[in-house]
């Protein structure tokens, strides 16, 4: 049986928040007030939807936003990670669950020419519209009263897992590497002999330690990462 690493991607596969990274198409890089006080907490990808929609009547245009999105930095040892991961797809399956979206994901890997890893992407939807803006929607609805309206990331994770199990595919471990507070719903569904690995001083290591003084909260062995390179000793393990 193969292993599954599921990953985050913001602040996890790339060091920066591919949502915000975007702003950096706007004069003077920042947007105006009156928009960022229509952000509602957990309505971010609604959000985003506006946000895009100011970037496109500015008329920047989709080469230009590709091109700045191109530069989004890797988190340190995420490119050697993800090398790896291609060239075991014999032992590996590999998916992300990010709350960025399809266009950007598909761009950034594609630069750096490491989509090949990853065998599926669950995040929100986009599109260029018949204007020429980028649009987004929101992944899926859910039932989770944890997550955000647009996602869940354990819904998208158990979803697949199902998915998988009717096409007669059993993975024998789970490595899932994030960051965010949004992370944490799909660690705690992990089972015994999966790995949950969490980014050293983010917002799911703290909330990991939190959970460990309830051992029965969480069931997947926790290892704490601060480069990919420390993801890749735990996954590593996997095609020995």
């Amino acid at each position: 049986m193969k292993a599954l690493v599921v990953f985050d991607f913001d602040h996890t596969v790339v060091d920066d928040n591919s949502d915000t990274w975007v702003v950096r198409c706007v004069p003077e890089q920042r947007l105006p007030d009156w928009l960022v006080k229509t952000y509602q907490k957990g309505r971010w990808t609604e959000y985003m939807g506006r946000v895009l929609s100011y970037i496109g009547d500015l008329g920047v245009s989709e080469a230009e936003m590709r091109s700045l999105m191109e530069t989004i930095p890797f988190t340190h040892g995420m490119m050697e990670v993800l090398s790896f991961v291609a060239q075991n797809k014999d032992a590996i399956d590999c998916i992300i669950i990010s709350d960025s979206n399809t266009v950007f994901i598909d761009w950034i890997l594609r630069a750096s020419n490491v989509q090949g890893a990853v065998d599926r992407v669950f995040t929100n939807p986009a599109w260029f519209d018949e204007r020429g803006r980028l649009a987004v929607r929101c992944f899926h609805s859910h039932g989770c009263a944890h997550c955000p309206v647009n996602l869940c990331k354990r819904k998208a994770l158990e979803d697949f897992l199902a998915s998988q199990l009717r096409e007669g595919v059993r993975y024998r471990r789970t490595v899932y590497a994030g960051d965010g507070g949004n992370d944490l719903c799909p660690a705690k569904s992990l089972t015994e002999g999966d790995t949950v690995m969490p980014r050293k001083g983010y917002t799911l290591d703290k909330q990991l330690a939190a959970n460990a003084r309830t051992p029965s909260v969480l069931k997947a062995r926790v290892v704490v990462w601060s480069s990919g390179l420390d993801i890749l000793k735990e996954i590593s393990s996997s095609v020995k």
